[in-house]
């Protein structure tokens, strides 16, 4: 439950985690926790957000209890439109704000794991199963990397975390971008804290990307994240994500100004070797947090 005002402040508003979502920020009230109607006229105010069916989105009140098939939240938000969203919850208005600036990549993932619902159901053992699994993880902890150059995407992949954002600085901040997507830590980075992680999805770029405006950008990554999850080939297990400590990227903390600040191996942790094939993810897991 929400109670605090204003619930987001000026200061969290214009950090670099949040400025995929700034624009949509922007027109909410600071003062007051948006509802339901306010959350869907969000929809309505800029280009149609839809399912992979084409069914226009729209947010509705959360059911409890059990429910059939059709009326859980995947499979009723592929077959209605309609996502359950919890009031003053702060990690549901992050999923509906996701939507907003990502429509695609969020309709893909709800096609995906609607799919593998039909195809299989609940897995005996109470799990999501792989495919499920790894679009959750994206889902809750995602981070979009676009990079423009292919030694950088390999220093992340490999856990160099102080040849990346140290050494290589100047062309992680002219060449990398890092876009968190995942809803849960758009809640955590209310709070950022030493340890915060995203999971990472690599997406090659032209090095004219980085001069675009922001909303060309978005768009760009929506439309490849997209595209990427829809193919069968791909979201089909944890490994395709590389682990993203936020707080290494530059400029994202001030502490991270110094070298010294990278030498914290319980953050900038070494990794297992080894790269799962395929484009654009590259890497492997750490840990998988559950989402819904």
């Amino acid at each position: 439950m929400i109670n605090a005002s204003p619930w987001i402040v000026d200061e969290t508003l214009h950090s670099p985690l949040f400025e995929p979502l700034r624009y949509w920020l922007e027109r909410i009230d600071p003062a007051r926790f948006p509802d339901l109607p306010e959350l869907n006229a969000l929809l309505a105010a800029g280009p149609a957000v839809a399912t992979q069916r084409g069914l226009p989105v729209r947010f509705v009140a959360q059911q409890t209890g059990r429910q059939e098939f059709a009326a859980q939240y995947e499979p009723r938000c592929y077959l209605t439109g309609e996502v359950q969203t919890r009031s003053n919850n702060l990690h549901d208005l992050f999923n509906a704000l996701v939507w907003r600036a990502f429509p695609g990549s969020k309709a893909a993932l709800n096609a995906r794991h609607y799919q593998a619902l039909s195809q299989t159901g609940q897995p005996p053992d109470g799990g999501r199963g792989q495919v499920r699994d790894m679009a959750t993880l994206f889902d809750e902890s995602g981070v979009i990397v676009a990079s423009a150059e292919s030694e950088l995407s390999g220093l992340l992949a490999d856990f160099r975390w102080k040849e990346l954002f140290w050494h290589a600085r100047e062309r992680v901040r002219a060449n990398m971008g890092f876009y968190i997507f995942g809803h849960g830590l758009y809640e955590k980075a209310m709070h950022p804290y030493l340890g915060m992680t995203g999971q990472g999805l690599v997406v090659q770029v032209d090095t004219a990307f980085f001069s675009w405006p922001l909303a060309d950008r978005l768009q760009h990554l929506d439309e490849q994240v997209a595209a990427y999850f829809s193919d069968a080939a791909h979201c089909r297990e944890t490994r395709e994500l590389t682990p993203v400590p936020l707080l290494g990227v530059p400029g994202w903390t001030p502490e991270n100004e110094l070298e010294t600040y990278y030498e914290n191996r319980d953050y900038f942790r070494p990794g297992r070797r080894g790269r799962v094939p395929g484009r654009p993810a590259q890497g492997e897991l750490t840990r998988l947090r559950k989402g819904r």
